[in-house]
């Protein structure tokens, strides 16, 4: 049993270079334990999910063409997270407006090879399958 996320949770890229947060939107009026609960779409970059810093992955082809004139040394770049899918798996048992609630064992996939996880909740009252 995982914890129910909520907004300002930590995440990490593992090709970031520095820890973000989620954000999630009020929308569906839940809280969990004071901040809005999080579901499984909130995927959307730059609006749940903010930049790592800087990015390290070569499927970047910012980060390819910097390493590329650099010779080949690799060159980290600015992270512009691209999430075209929801979290997996989330909480299928637990409906936030429809959709599966999202708990901390979840991770998403970013298109330039990046995989995002939970470090921590947010929050540790609200348990979830």
């Amino acid at each position: 049993m995982g914890c129910l996320v909520c907004s300002g949770a930590p995440l990490q890229c593992s090709f970031g270079a520095a820890p973000s947060s989620l954000s999630v939107l009020p929308k569906n009026r839940v809280m969990c334990g004071g901040p809005p609960a999080a579901t499984i779409m909130d995927n959307i970059p730059m609006l749940n999910i903010m930049p790592f810093g800087t990015c390290t992955s070569l499927a970047n082809p910012s980060v390819a063409s910097a390493t590329a004139a650099a010779l080949g040394v690799l060159t980290p770049m600015p992270c512009i997270p691209v999430t075209t899918a929801p979290w997996v798996t989330g909480a299928p048992t637990v409906l936030i407006g429809n959709m599966p609630a999202l708990n901390d064992a979840s991770t998403l996939l970013c298109t330039w090879a990046g995989v995002i996880q939970i470090l921590f909740a947010g929050q540790v009252q609200t348990m979830v399958p």
